[in-house]
């Protein structure tokens, strides 16, 4: 609560909870002096907050008898989409590392109609997801980085970023932020790196700092920053270079092979397939589940797990069943 505003607010948010607070009291939790809490009384005051200050032993600031806030003013639709929203970017991790979404869901529910925030609540309760849920520490960006690099890129400023690799290295960067991508599960920004002269992308988590920039730069037409990260996470060296052409459309492809697995191409043949692999006999499996003809082009040794994987699902195919004796 850094923000004179956000103190202003945290002064009001205070004030309804408690009947009244002195203002020694408003002063400690705000983080400011007493002469401080009488200007932020004055502002709330001059925006048509009746806030009442009392002298003597017993005076201290609270809200005019009766004076409420009004409920949050939103349609049925409205609050649903909010809190669903909410409910979603927790199970996938879609935050930072500041714990904020149950905060915030009590908020919304505390100034909600009553009526609203239980159904809401029985919503809440009875809600399962079929998504992978977010992965157990798992580094999460600060919220201040988060922050500084949208608005960076909105801005189109370059900004120095202290990066931690993933070998443990640090160093300073000047990167033209060109967009920010949340993908599995982790906080992405790609950008022209002016060290290494090429378009890389950064993982949230290991910027340590962000400091904005006055020089400006322009993004490249047509650039897909969604595009471009998946593709340099699925271009990270693995043992194998694989390529395949599957007898297939690109719409059918798209719908069962994610980004970050392969890229997809569209030919004349069907849809060409490349990755890379640490595991051929992984790649088999997917291949064969897939349910569409298929031609290895690289590499040989993909032909052999195929063959093998074949092999094993033909011996599992004159396997008979044993007599089964429930209990």
């Amino acid at each position: 609560m850094s923000h004179p505003a956000s103190r202003v607010l945290g002064m009001l948010e205070l004030l309804q909870t408690h009947h009244r607070l002195t203002g020694a009291d408003l002063g400690a939790r705000l983080g400011v002096d007493e002469r401080t809490v009488r200007r932020y009384a004055g502002t709330l005051a001059d925006l048509g907050i009746p806030v009442t200050a009392n002298r003597g032993r017993y005076g201290g600031y609270r809200l005019s008898p009766g004076y409420k806030l009004p409920p949050l003013m939103l349609t049925d639709d409205e609050a649903v989409a909010v809190v669903l929203g909410l409910l979603a970017a927790d199970q996938l991790g879609l935050s930072t590392e500041a714990p904020a979404t149950g905060i915030a869901l009590a908020k919304i529910e505390r100034v909600l109609p009553r009526a609203l925030a239980e159904r809401l609540g029985a919503v809440r309760e009875s809600l399962g997801f079929t998504l992978r849920p977010r992965q157990e520490g798992v580094a999460r960006p600060a919220t201040a980085t988060l922050l500084a690099l949208g608005a960076a890129t909105r801005s189109r400023h370059r900004v120095s970023l202290t990066y931690r690799s993933w070998r443990g290295g640090v160093s300073l960067r000047q990167v033209d932020p060109y967009g920010l991508v949340f993908h599995a599960g982790r906080w992405y920004l790609t950008g022209h790196d002016h060290r290494r002269g090429e378009i890389r992308t950064f993982r949230l988590d290991r910027i340590s700092a962000v400091e904005s920039g006055t020089e400006t730069f322009a993004v490249p037409e047509g650039f897909d920053a969604v595009g471009h990260v998946t593709r340099s996470l699925a271009g990270v060296p693995y043992t194998w270079e694989v390529e395949v052409l599957l007898e297939t459309d690109l719409d059918q492809a798209r719908r069962r092979i994610p980004p970050s697995v392969a890229e997809l191409t569209e030919t004349e043949d069907g849809v060409l397939l490349r990755c890379r692999a640490n595991r051929l006999d992984g790649m088999a499996h997917m291949l064969a589940g897939l349910g569409w003809p298929f031609t290895v082009l690289r590499p040989d040794d993909l032909r052999e797990a195929v063959g093998e994987y074949a092999k094993h699902l033909a011996e599992m195919a004159t396997r008979h069943p044993a007599v089964v004796r429930l209990r």
